[in-house]
């Protein structure tokens, strides 16, 4: 990244309001998480995660174990929608289809990324450039503004790995129609640089205008993804996904006792561990 094209600090920070919602919406996320907990350690593979530095994390040579970069995708015309709601004193119960709530307008289904989001999918490339050992592989979700943040924030890679997208890594859904997928010939148009052979449905199959996904619905697409990428061969991968998800995967999913791994991710944010996979006795 040049000077003159990278972005300055007041495009990619997080102002008041936007750290404010934040916290709102971990709490309604958090609905569920104890009970998938528990439901997860039950399941034949066993994945703990680790920070890069955790001098009790396996080397990254094991074979089981893989260097993820995590980023939530940037800022999306519905966040931006959110906060401006929230400035103008709009209230809105979440998950509800509702006039004031600004997640079901119709006008940002799949919503795609805001100046201020490709900013920040900028500002984490030279993040990237700069790891000892680059991903082999990018996995997006199968949604508009993470396939953009990917092509982004991995720019650097677009011709010489591959660039998969993976239906499992993708929001937790429902009734918020910003996280409804366009059909796949759309999205294979817009993003030729991707693979989209693991989405076999050209419309949205999880999308329900009626009801949000259970925490339990969406643990257990985590928990298909992970065993998919404890098969693959690569050992450093990105992974571009969302809050709830993220969320999800370090307070749900995985065993860590990092702390710092199961906080909230704003938007462009990126966060490297190590996942060591295990069969569970």
């Amino acid at each position: 990244m040049t000077k003159e094209t990278a972005p300055n600090k007041e495009c990619i920070e997080h102002d008041a309001v936007t750290l404010a919602l934040a916290k709102t919406e971990k709490a309604t996320h958090g609905v569920g998480m104890d009970q998938l907990y528990k439901a997860m350690r039950q399941k034949p593979l066993r994945v703990q995660a680790y920070a890069l530095d955790d001098p009790s994390a396996p080397p990254a040579s094991d074979p089981n174990v893989k260097v993820c970069h995590f980023m939530r995708h940037g800022q999306g015309f519905h966040n931006l929608m959110a906060d401006m709601a929230i400035s103008q004193g709009r209230e809105w119960t979440q998950f509800e289809n509702t006039p004031a709530n600004p997640y079901v307008m119709p006008e940002i289904v799949d919503a795609p990324l805001t100046h201020k989001g490709r900013n920040q999918a900028r500002a984490a490339q030279p993040i990237v450039n700069e790891l000892d050992d680059q991903p082999e592989l990018i996995v997006s979700s199968s949604q508009c503004r993470a396939l953009q943040t990917s092509l982004i924030a991995f720019e650097h890679l677009a011709n010489s790995v591959p660039f998969l997208v993976h239906e499992d890594v993708r929001e937790e859904t429902g009734v918020h129609v910003c996280d409804k997928r366009r059909p796949k010939s759309q999205q294979m148009v817009d993003f030729p640089r991707f693979n989209f052979d693991l989405i076999t449905d050209e419309e949205d199959p999880i999308f329900r205008e009626d009801r949000r996904e259970s925490k339990m619905e969406i643990g257990e697409r985590i928990y298909s993804f992970m065993e998919w990428l404890s098969e693959r061969d690569e050992t450093h991968v990105g992974i571009a996904s969302h809050s709830g998800w993220l969320l999800t995967l370090f307070n749900g999913s995985v065993e860590t006792s990092n702390e710092s791994l199961k906080i909230w991710f704003q938007t462009g944010e990126l966060r490297s561990v190590k996942l060591s996979f295990e069969k569970n006795d």
